[in-house]
């Protein structure tokens, strides 16, 4: 299977791009050659290769989740900007001003 300009012409339009005779003509010349790696792939021997679902390890990759001491509330308050007794303050971003 080979790529012709009426196919480069007919995806371009599919996708709503314009190119030149020239670029046409080289687009033509790259997907061909794509299309002949891909052949050479074809021939490659993979009865033996299990298929994958993906390549890379899908096992999390996150650290364990351990249960430790939380900070105190007055620590936490200690640099905050803005606090009442066990708050943070933050101004309002929601609704009237």
């Amino acid at each position: 299977m080979s790529v012709t300009v009426n196919d480069v012409e007919r995806v371009a339009s599919l996708a709503r791009l314009t190119f030149t005779p020239q670029e046409k003509e080289t687009l033509v010349d790259e997907l061909n050659t794509i299309l002949l790696y891909m052949e050479d792939l074809n021939t490659v021997d993979t009865t033996s290769v299990e298929p994958l679902e993906q390549v890379i390890p899908s096992g999390t990759v996150l650290r364990p989740d351990e249960p430790r001491a939380s900070i105190a509330r007055d620590e936490a308050l200690r640099n905050a900007p803005s606090k009442n007794e066990r708050f943070f303050k933050v101004p309002k971003v929601i609704g009237d001003r």
